[in-house]
């Protein structure tokens, strides 16, 4: 299934994708709810029938009478208050490209163990503006990143059972602002302010029975799945980033286990990929740096449009936006 939550009538409403249209959960069955919390919250009782409802759809039993186009429609992001969302560090390349840029050594415990941070969960966002204050335009950047979306409470899950608590795939961008990010995380701290304005998901929420066509063997000596999905990224029009989700080394299945050791995972809980090879400015400027003295860096601007897609997810396109606030925290350090 492919599902979103877009804004109808001034609140949030969980739909389902089918044809470009969006049929309303509680329309197609009385008994589905209105939001992707309560549908993620009680998974196992509204899959089966909100896929029943969905072939039936596909079938012609049920019109479009109450269906929406989804070009007509706002979208908010699919997962609109997730309980937590966390962001991790699994592509080898994007990590192995950042640190060659430094002039350092690989760090040899990414290939021990996967991890993570938390972000700020209340500034998930979906499609269209982002809103960024004067200090966040201090290199102001993207990160190309798929994300899962837990669907069934569980603790300390084995990365052998844990593909069976993601409810399905979306596109993220964990927007960056970098100078911000650079120097709290001189303190070994962080990242806080660098990161938590903004994270980007959608367009839409593709359940994992829907991507089973895409799965392939995850890399050697790691468990769970890996999916054969192109990603990529352009900023107005122009291509920047390409990779795939396939190019994880560490499993979303893998990060799940990590994540739950000792704690309870909700269903709600988002959890980022980290970004892919390529993915983001701050390493195409590295490597562009390195490769070329006079190289100009590329950072993001007041009005640029940044567009995400990765196979069989959509695309995720969103503006960047100026607040009218000009208040800085950068301007308030101690000399």
């Amino acid at each position: 299934m492919k599902l979103v939550t877009y804004l109808k009538d001034g609140h949030d409403q969980l739909a389902m994708v089918i044809n470009g249209m969006l049929h309303d959960m509680n329309d197609i069955h009385p008994e589905l709810p209105t939001s992707m919390a309560m549908f993620l919250n009680y998974w196992d009782d509204y899959f089966p029938a909100a896929k029943i409802a969905e072939q039936r759809i596909k079938d012609g039993l049920k019109g479009d009478l109450y269906a929406t186009p989804l070009d007509e429609s706002v979208l908010l992001a699919p997962v609109p208050y997730p309980t937590s969302c966390r962001d991790a560090y699994a592509f080898r390349q994007h990590v192995a490209a950042a640190r060659h840029n430094r002039k350092v050594d690989m760090i040899a415990e990414f290939d021990q163990y996967p991890i993570f941070y938390f972000t700020n969960h209340n500034s998930i966002q979906g499609p269209g503006e982002i809103l960024c204050m004067p200090d966040h335009f201090n290199k102001l950047d993207f990160e190309l990143e798929a994300a899962i979306v837990i669907c069934r409470p569980g603790k300390n899950i084995k990365a052998s059972e844990a593909d069976e608590y993601i409810g399905g795939l979306m596109i993220m961008n964990d927007m960056s602002a970098r100078t911000l990010q650079m120097e709290e995380m001189l303190l070994n701290l962080g990242p806080a302010k660098g990161k938590d304005f903004a994270t980007v998901i959608g367009p839409m929420l593709v359940t994992a029975d829907e991507l089973e066509e895409y799965v392939v063997p995850c890399q050697e000596n790691h468990t769970g799945k890996a999916w054969n999905l192109g990603m990529k990224c352009s900023v107005n029009g122009i291509p920047v980033s390409e990779g795939n989700v396939s190019d994880m080394t560490w499993t979303f299945a893998e990060i799940i286990e990590r994540s739950s050791y000792g704690v309870q995972l909700f269903a709600g809980d988002i959890i980022g990929s980290g970004t892919v090879g390529t993915g983001c400015f701050l390493e195409l400027n590295g490597t562009g740096k390195l490769n070329d003295p006079n190289y100009q860096e590329q950072w993001l601007k007041e009005g640029d449009i940044v567009e995400m897609e990765i196979d069989g997810l959509g695309k995720l396109s969103n503006t960047i936006v100026r607040d009218e606030n000009d208040f800085s925290i950068l301007a308030l350090k101690k000399v």
